[in-house]
């Protein structure tokens, strides 16, 4: 390898080679990693058309005002905003692109996000990038691990980088990553792309499809957390399914874990920013639903697989952006209780299967009662949501 590798200090050295996978004899051009021996796509994949699976590619998008910390939208970033940002200077193509400077000797700058795959199915990630010892790969739902592509320099412009994966059998995820090089300096990165067959839309919903004496209570948002919501899901050991807001979940995750402790409970998602989603470019509603699945999984350690569109407002795009993103079903409800409402959108009592808005406001113990006691009327018994949609 070139004499430049002495800058990294012995210490890296090996740590380089391993990442690189040693592809190839010299760095003239990135390396690509070739697919797993005997892989076969999938008959999804064979009839599904190809797309491109990544979150913001471009980084045209910009951060919502309730996004996390500063965060570039779609890609999670180890050092920040203190280390990686938008830029408009000189990109690949476009008006932006992501720049990335590492803070210290111990950093090499890596941003991340989650790509929701089709088990035995294989990718095709790529990206432009410009810097010294730039690497892009995915791991962590892979059959085998893949080495990554990368490249010594681009000589000040850029330089596509390729490789192919293919996801393990039973895996839904991988982690797509970019990142520099131990004190190699700034990085910029743009026009991402992770190839492969497009999901099936997720399922519309207001309702679930069952006979089973039972409803679902759903309780939207979360910037009102009173202990009296708090102690009637308690003392009745209620199975709660929790659409909150990230950051509103940031503010008081303690509660959340507490309020769906019941057998059943579960923490789904509502988006970034309760945005209208219709009102948004596919790209961007890919942005609100996965951007909001990745806080509540650090936060909570489960992804959602439920997507509930704020103001109930959604249309095609929202279906196959929120299959993007890993979710089965965008649901509404059939009957609203919240703010000392009592309304079923259909005729007569509660039926089988349908799901209940509320919200966590200073209302809530008292629309949990009421409807509990409508519920009770029509013998039916509170349930966990996410156990009927698998």
């Amino acid at each position: 390898m070139s004499t430049r590798l002495s800058t990294l200090g012995a210490g890296r050295l090996p740590a380089l080679a391993a990442s690189a996978g040693l592809l190839v004899a010299g760095l003239a051009g990135p390396a690509v990693a070739a697919p797993s021996a005997g892989a076969a796509p999938t008959a999804a994949a064979a009839t599904a058309a190809t797309v491109n699976l990544a979150t913001n590619p471009g980084f045209e998008i910009p951060a919502s005002s309730l996004a996390d910390w500063g965060s570039v939208p779609g890609w999670r970033c180890s050092g920040g905003p203190a280390e990686a940002a938008l830029t408009t200077a000189a990109p690949h193509s476009g008006t932006s692109a992501l720049a990335v400077t590492p803070a210290g000797d111990e950093s090499t700058g890596e941003c991340v996000q989650t790509v929701s795959v089709q088990p035995g199915t294989t990718y095709t990630a790529s990206a432009w990038v410009r810097g010294k010892f730039v690497f892009l790969g995915a791991t962590g739902g892979t059959d085998r691990p893949t080495a990554p592509a990368w490249t010594e320099s681009t000589t000040g412009g850029w330089q596509k980088l390729t490789t192919r994966f293919t996801a393990a059998a039973g895996a839904t995820t991988v982690k797509l990553s970019v990142h520099g090089w131990y004190q190699q300096g700034p990085f910029a990165v743009d026009d991402v792309r992770v190839d492969g067959p497009a999901p099936t839309p997720a399922t519309a919903a207001p309702s679930v499809p069952t006979s089973d004496k039972v409803v679902f209570f759903t309780v939207d948002d979360g910037w009102q957390t009173t202990p009296e919501a708090e102690q009637v899901i308690a003392a009745n050991k209620l199975p709660i399914t929790a659409f909150p807001l990230p950051m509103a979940a940031a503010n008081n995750p303690d509660y959340f874990r507490r309020v769906t402790a019941a057998p059943g409970s579960s923490i789904q998602d509502h988006s970034v920013s309760h945005t209208d989603l219709t009102t948004l470019s596919p790209a961007e509603q890919q942005v609100e639903i996965c951007d909001a699945r990745d806080s509540l999984t650090r936060l909570f350690g489960t992804a959602p697989t439920v997507f509930r569109p704020p103001y109930f407002a959604w249309n095609a795009d929202t279906l196959q952006a929120a299959a993007n993103c890993g979710m089965r079903t965008v649901l509404t409800a059939d009957a609203d209780f919240s703010w000392g409402a009592s309304n079923i959108w259909h005729e007569g009592t509660l039926s089988p299967g349908d799901v209940v808005l509320m919200h966590w406001t200073d209302t809530l113990a008292d629309d949990l009662r009421r409807a509990l006691a409508a519920a009770e009327v029509a013998g039916l018994k509170p349930a966990g949501l996410a156990s009927y949609l698998r």
